[in-house]
């Protein structure tokens, strides 16, 4: 303890003091004020003589401001320091220093040394021995010695980037104090509680030292950031401070593996706030390149947070087999899937529906994942670039449906091979029940996940039995049957979910599991996103040596001295410790970051309740001298007292106002430039806009120009046709019918293609068959005509020309199952009722999208555009039954020649294009006596 506030450096000075009296009475006098004198032009002379001034005693005020000036300047050279510092260790012992050497000393530490240095000094004039510890250092020798022993160990110690084992080292101190009573325990504290039940100080206190004390540095300055997540538009960070008695903000920076500074932050703590969340935002692709992120000017290991591969948000592509329905987005296939991963990924869609050039372009924005959403058939040319993107680590994660039930089963970017269909569970044709799931086995990456009892599976495509496909199932059904399946290709993965997306086939898309499975997936993607072109990163290996180790000083160094490889344990969060002190663990090609903290940690101030500690500071910051300050107040007052003396003796009042307003403004008009406008013609405007507005704000019937001038001029005819007719029986008044060409003309104005199929018209290009497709995913519909009466699809029986180049168109398209027209479906219904669709010929059936199992005539479709089929076939020849001449006269004869059929064919085509425009409207019909019961109530 101080015996006095303050002492005196030089206190000889003082006697100065005396001389105060002396200068008092030399300042009594000031010179005389000159006066001022009126000059008149005549009376010059008069004024001439000048009446003799005699000196003034000046004011009392003005001697007592110099006494102060001269007192000031006397006790500045006397230099005052405030609690001086004095030897006051307690005898009957020997000095115990408990050093925390931990990432919160390292600010301060030449402070703590020189402190520590000065209890020795103490204790070697005194003759007491030294004992000596390190809460960070893995051992510790504390048994007391010597002053000089005690300094080598003090000059060989320095900061470490952990938290102090304080417990460790007492236990040290303990056994080498042998029951010793020390005198003077000085505890160098970071000020931080180790844990939450961190009882240091009374540990200390029952060694029964004569005297404790407790030595802090500036609590005010240790701030550590504890967690940092990437979130789908900003990073946020959370910060803990020590000292939460004041608001404060703290700066933070966001900097790359370069250590070059790429975006930066606020946190700011209100009064008794001791943690704050701030975010740093930042595009996707400078986030990515975040190494870590750091308080400004922090300057420990806490203050900095290392970022690791797990940390890099990945980039997801969202590709479905059906377009958005808005007005339905509970049956969109992509509605779980973006809610699942919204807040963990940054999810892209494609901005063109023809896959054939969304892939390739999807591609080059280097994602991690992959989902399609029953997607049967891609288009051919995307398959390499999509197989090279998968082998260089891309995972493509694939989601069942009717359209992968109705695809080939070589298909090469599935995992295991598949039945043809799918597997009805719990309908009114099987035997089974619909199965829950089984537990997830501990090789996947879903091990860990409870098994969700409340969900249920009631379709799923089934896998062909093979001898590694146990080994490839990371999720099954009760029954044994695979649920989620996988391939390794190179070093991507295809996985496979054998149920849909949304929520027809199974309970999966609406529960919790789906979300944590969709997680576990991104997980294990790889970070940084995969090219097409050149391999990525290899993967961290599961033993991961120290890379670069981050010093107490919070930098990162490739020195890693002692430190030892990093074992990371399921579901366990590795900790920093002696053995693994913070750093980076693994290599170039991938990493682990080890911070300081464990997770959303927060700093507490060390507990002292119940002991009789004293409270000191660290030397440089209890004791300061109050000689500046002294030299300020004297410059100060000699400042104060030249200005007194100016204005008494008239100085100020000489000066006359200089200052006239004399300011011009002038202002420039820009009138000497004339522009001519240009006129604007209506034949200025972009070839083709009157021709698309026309198309917008008329319905069109469309075909497809097949080169063919013969088919050609059937379908234009055909279409002209059945315009007259819907225009004469029905209020749908279109416009004239129009000729597309596949590969350059917009298809999206039309809401069906009628494509005559025709074996003799050269092939259709693979552009433009991916166009049709996109056409068809976005809720248009095609109606393919054979005309030649086909009466079956598959490769059985006597297939014709044009029903061989069918087939062919359609092996490149991604279509559903097909059956013929249910007697109950809505187009039988939909203006006229029909029990058959009959053209130019009658014996064809028409094929549409196949429904879903148990789904009943009154239940609405998954599929787009309200449940509108995107694909029709018939063999029947329509445009041949409604093409007429300019006159309306049928131009070929029905077979049989039958004006009844004609007027049915017609009616055919009439159901078909309110089928089109209305979709599962007369669905709804059934509902409507319900709907009138309840409003009549």
């Amino acid at each position: 303890m101080n015996a006095l506030p303050f002492a005196f450096a030089y206190p000889a000075i003082l006697g100065a003091l005396v001389a105060l009296p002396v200068i008092w009475w030399l300042l009594r006098l000031t010179p005389p004020r000159p006066k001022t004198e009126i000059f008149p032009p005549l009376k010059i002379l008069a004024s001439v003589l000048k009446r003799e001034e005699t000196p003034a005693q000046s004011p009392w005020w003005l001697t007592l401001l110099r006494m102060l000036l001269a007192a000031a300047i006397i006790l500045a050279i006397a230099d005052p320091v405030f609690n001086p510092r004095t030897s006051s260790l307690a005898s009957g012992g020997p000095l115990v220093l408990f050093v925390d050497n931990s990432w919160a000393a390292a600010p301060d530490w030449e402070r703590r040394i020189q402190t520590a240095d000065a209890l020795i000094d103490d204790a070697e004039s005194a003759g007491t021995p030294v004992s000596i510890a390190f809460t960070a250092d893995p051992t510790n020798d504390a048994v007391p010695g010597t002053a000089a022993a005690a300094r080598d160990k003090l000059r060989a110690a320095e900061p470490r980037p952990l938290v102090p084992d304080r417990e460790r080292a007492f236990q040290a101190l303990r056994a080498a104090l042998n029951g010793i009573k020390p005198g003077t325990i000085a505890f160098l504290t970071d000020g931080t509680a180790a844990r939450p039940d961190d009882a240091t100080v009374r540990r200390l206190a029952e060694l029964q030292p004569a005297d404790l004390r407790l030595i802090e540095g500036d609590a005010a300055r240790t701030v550590a950031i504890t967690a940092a997540n990437n979130a789908a538009d900003a990073m946020t960070v959370k910060v803990t401070r020590l000292n939460s008695s004041q608001a404060a903000s703290v700066a933070l920076n966001a900097v790359d593996t370069q250590g070059r500074s790429i975006a930066n932050g606020r946190a700011d703590f209100r009064p008794g706030q001791n943690v704050a969340t701030s975010s740093i935002t930042a595009p996707f692709e400078m986030r990515n390149d975040f190494a870590r992120v750091s308080v400004d000017n922090g300057a420990t290991a806490g203050a900095v947070h290392l970022l690791d591969d797990a940390f890099k948000r990945r980039r997801v592509v969202l590709l479905s087999g059906e377009g958005g329905d808005e007005f339905q987005p509970l049956l969109s296939p992509l509605y779980y899937i973006q809610r699942a991963l919204q807040p963990y990924a940054d999810l892209i869609q494609p901005a063109d529906s023809d896959l054939s050039v969304a892939i390739p372009k999807l591609l080059t924005s280097n994602p991690s994942i992959i989902i399609m959403a029953d997607i049967g058939r891609l288009p051919e040319e995307t398959y390499e670039p999509l197989t090279r993107w998968i082998s260089n680590g891309g995972m493509l994660l694939r989601f069942a449906g009717p359209r992968m039930a109705a695809a080939p089963a070589d298909d090469p970017l599935i995992p295991v091979i598949l039945r043809q269909g799918e597997r009805a569970l719990g309908g009114t044709l099987s035997w089974s029940e619909p199965q829950s799931l089984a537990e997830f086995p501990s090789f996947g990456p879903f091990a860990g996940i409870a098994r969700p009892s409340d969900v249920v599976v009631k379709r799923q495509v089934l896998a062909e039995p093979t001898p590694d496909l146990a080994e490839r199932t990371w999720a099954s059904l009760a029954d044994g049957t695979p649920l989620v399946t996988m391939k390794q290709l190179a070093s991507g993965q295809i996985v496979l979910f054998h149920v849909t997306a949304e929520a027809t086939w199974s309970d999966l898309p609406i529960s919790g599991t789906f979300v944590d499975m969709l997680r576990h997936l991104l997980q294990i993607s790889r970070s940084g996103g995969v090219t097409s072109e050149a391999r990525g990163n290899a993967r961290v290996s599961e033993t991961l040596p120290p890379f670069r180790m981050l010093t107490a000083k919070g930098t990162l160094v490739s020195e890693t001295g002692s430190a030892r490889p990093l074992i990371p344990q399921a579901g366990v969060e590795p900790t920093a410790n002696f053995d693994n002190p913070p750093g980076l663990y693994g290599s170039e090609d991938g990493f682990t970051s080890l911070n300081v903290l464990p997770e959303n940690a927060e700093l507490k101030p060390i507990d002292t309740t119940g002991t009789n500690a004293v409270r000191e500071g660290l030397i440089g910051g209890e004791s300061w001298s109050a000689k500046p300050a002294l030299f300020l107040a004297a410059f100060l007052l000699l400042l104060a007292d030249s200005l007194i003396v100016l204005f008494m003796n008239g100085a100020f009042s000489r000066l006359r106002p200089a200052v006239r307003t004399a300011a011009m403004i002038a202002v420039a008009v820009c009138a000497g430039f004339l522009i001519q406008p240009g006129t604007l013609h209506a034949d200025d405007s972009q070839p083709g806009d009157d021709l698309i507005l026309q198309r917008l704000d008329n319905t069109h019937l469309a075909y497809v120009v097949t080169g063919e001038q013969d088919v050609d001029n059937i379908s234009e005819r055909g279409l002209e046709g059945l315009t007259q007719f819907l225009t004469f029986r029905t209020t749908l008044e279109p416009a004239p019918p129009v000729g597309i060409d596949l590969t350059k003309d917009e298809l999206s104005f039309y809401p069906i293609i009628y494509w005559p199929v025709s074996a003799t018209a050269p092939m259709p290009s693979s552009a433009a068959i991916s166009r049709i497709d996109a056409y068809m995913r976005n809720g248009g519909t095609v109606l393919f005509d054979t005309r030649d009466q086909i009466s079956a699809l598959d490769n059985g029986g006597n297939v014709s020309a044009n029903g061989e180049r069918l087939q062919a168109i359609l092996a490149n398209l991604d279509i559903p199952a097909l059956e013929p027209v249910p007697s109950d479906h809505v187009l039988t219904k939909s203006f006229y009722l029909l029990s058959s669709f009959p053209g130019r010929y009658a014996g064809s059936p028409l094929w549409i999208e196949a429904r879903q199992g148990g789904q009943g005539p009154s239940e609405k479709s998954a599929a787009t555009a309200d449940g509108v089929s995107p694909i029709l076939i018939t063999g029947n020849d329509f445009a041949g039954a409604w093409a007429i001449d300019e006159n309306g006269v049928p131009i070929l004869p029905t077979v049989p020649s039958d004006e009844t059929q004609r007027e049915y064919a017609y009616r055919s085509g009439v159901n078909i294009m309110m089928y089109m425009l209305t979709g599962n409207y007369k669905t709804d019909q059934v509902h409507v006596p319900d709907l009138l019961e309840r409003l009549g109530q």
